[in-house]
């Protein structure tokens, strides 16, 4: 809720509650709107029983209470539909998270998560890694965002490093922006090594050395990964090996193609930006949004419900 926050509310919410309801709605993104309480229940309850919406972003402090919390909580334990729910910047603390931890555990559709900047202890990690379930025990998590929370400690880190190493399904991992430090990151690049799905993991502005850099170095020439991207930026590493480590990725992934290992693998749209407007697909992005020219909703044919508005 920053001073260019976009406010909305009236026709702007009985569009989007009316889109959601008639399923007519893929893409949900009130990205540092302001919206008051009654408003944040009306597109809840809206939300609860809608069977398209794929995805749903709440970045930047829209979910900034506990009883909105609560709300969202509720429609989620209904929603069938949702694959990426994206929360960065939202106060959620451990206390936040375990309210809405049951929902997130028993959503069937659930792939990406965003929860950077969330305020997260060691608490909110126990609950996580239960969303990163052992191999084949149920789905879980494909992406999961945990940027800037620096209130989780060593041995929280250590737990997802654990749970990330015996998931089955994680893909890409964002842990910019935490103090991890050395002891970490080692811990992670044994949990790099033993995931068979693990392709991005970033680690900008972690805190890291080049002790770090060369045990990742180590990891990436002397076992086979899944690994495509490592990044490295803004710490305390030399660019010669971050340059090191970013041609063996690359060779690696070379030859995966040659092979036709890159199939058809997913990528899943990160939380941190809104994701670009897909033919046939159905939006609307707060206005507010820096990457979004206008507020917009469509039917699935195409045709406009909203009106565009310019900035």
């Amino acid at each position: 809720k920053g001073p260019g926050a976009f406010q909305i509310g009236g026709n702007s919410v009985r569009d989007i509650c009316r889109g959601l309801r008639d399923n007519a709605v893929r893409l949900l993104s009130l990205r540092g709107c302001r919206l008051c309480d009654r408003d944040f229940g009306r597109i809840c309850r809206a939300l609860a029983g809608a069977t398209s919406l794929a995805q749903l972003n709440l970045n930047l402090g829209v979910v900034s209470s506990p009883s909105r919390i609560k709300q969202l909580a509720e429609a989620l334990r209904t929603n069938r539909s949702i694959q990426s729910l994206f929360l960065h910047g939202s106060p959620l603390t451990d206390a936040g998270l375990a309210l809405l931890n049951p929902a997130l555990a028993l959503h069937p559709a659930l792939v990406a998560l965003d929860l950077g900047d969330c305020m997260l202890g060691d608490e909110a990690i126990n609950l996580i890694c239960g969303l990163l379930p052992p191999d084949g025990a149920k789905s879980g998590l494909k992406e999961l965002t945990l940027s800037a929370n620096p209130g989780i400690t060593p041995k929280g880190w250590s737990r997802l490093a654990i749970a990330v190493a015996h998931s089955s399904q994680v893909r890409v991992l964002n842990l910019d922006y935490n103090p991890l430090g050395d002891h970490v990151a080692g811990m992670l690049a044994v949990a790099v090594a033993s995931s068979r799905t693990l392709e991005v993991l970033d680690l900008e502005g972690t805190g890291l050395t080049n002790q770090s850099a060369q045990t990742l170095l180590d990891m990436v020439e002397n076992y086979p990964t899944a690994l495509r991207s490592l990044v490295l930026a803004e710490n305390s590493i030399s660019p010669e090996l971050q340059q090191q480590i970013c041609d063996l990725l690359s060779e690696g992934e070379e030859e995966e193609e040659v092979a036709g290992g890159a199939g058809d693998t997913q990528e899943w749209e990160r939380g941190r930006e809104p994701a670009a407007h897909q033919r046939g697909s159905s939006s609307w992005m707060c206005p507010s949004d820096p990457s979004s020219q206008m507020v917009l909703m469509t039917s699935g044919l195409g045709d406009s419900l909203l009106a565009e508005t310019e900035m």
